[in-house]
């Protein structure tokens, strides 16, 4: 039994998550760049009408063999009307999309999904990982996370010594966001978008806002760094981030 299961394994495809960076192509690794290369299936995750952030990363390293299998999110934002639910909504999608890839693993063939960022961290390519590597040999290569990439391009340093790194999301309640910010020694606030009047508004009543940065699309062609207090919080992208440094230590 365990002979014939050796052989099953060797006839399923392999699932590869390949972290490809915050958004300069010159930031993805050389074992992602490696496997992503090698692999006859390349799935990513998109807006409909889109080409994807991930995709344009990696599109100068693909050649005509390699399949092309983009996983069209049905919706992009959490702010539905009732009796709609994100939750149910998104799920779904991972479920079809979990057979979908799966449908190429069963054929032998490898599957390389790429993922802006880090697979890990905040990365859609997680919900795949949980729903299909148990049963298929999986490898997760990381990559540049975007709070590196922001803090880097910011010229930053996040956290000296013995400070701790608090990584919040802009969707938590106010409450919440005010309770975290005011035990963190340092921290990054991700998924801005619409969230971003409400977070810098806990920002200023702890008095952080004197130390906060902010960056859009860091890394990519199209990066802004703008002042705090001059961003439009109506105009604040999905791909924009917080950083609030810990003090600085001289060392």
């Amino acid at each position: 039994m365990a002979a014939q299961d050796r052989l099953q394994e060797r006839l399923q495809g392999r699932l590869f998550g390949l972290g490809v960076g915050p958004g300069d192509p010159e930031l993805i690794t050389l074992k992602a760049l490696r496997l992503l290369k090698a692999a006859p299936v390349v799935a990513y995750f998109v807006a409909k009408g889109k080409k994807g952030n991930a995709f344009s990363i990696v599109e100068a390293h693909l050649h005509e063999a390699q399949q092309h299998l983009p996983l069209v999110y049905p919706v992009t934002t959490e702010a539905l009307e009732p009796p709609l639910s994100y939750e149910a909504i998104i799920a779904d999608f991972y479920d079809t999309a979990a057979v979908v890839v799966a449908a190429h693993l069963d054929g032998g063939r490898d599957v390389a999904v790429i993922c802006e960022g880090d697979p890990f961290f905040y990365g859609s390519y997680m919900y795949l990982h949980d729903r299909l590597a148990t049963r298929y040999e999986s490898e997760v290569v990381p990559g540049v996370c975007s709070m590196l990439g922001g803090a880097a391009v910011l010229g930053s340093p996040l956290v000296y010594r013995n400070q701790s790194l608090s990584v919040l999301s802009g969707v938590l309640p106010e409450h919440g966001l005010r309770r975290r910010l005011a035990d963190a020694d340092a921290a990054v606030v991700m998924k801005l978008g619409r969230n971003f009047d409400k977070v810098r508004r806990v920002l200023g009543e702890l008095g952080l806002d004197r130390r906060a940065l902010y960056v859009e699309r860091a890394t990519m062609d199209n990066q802004r760094i703008v002042p705090l207090a001059e961003v439009d919080p109506m105009a604040s992208p999905y791909f924009s981030l917080l950083v609030v440094p810990g003090e600085k230590w001289q060392g």
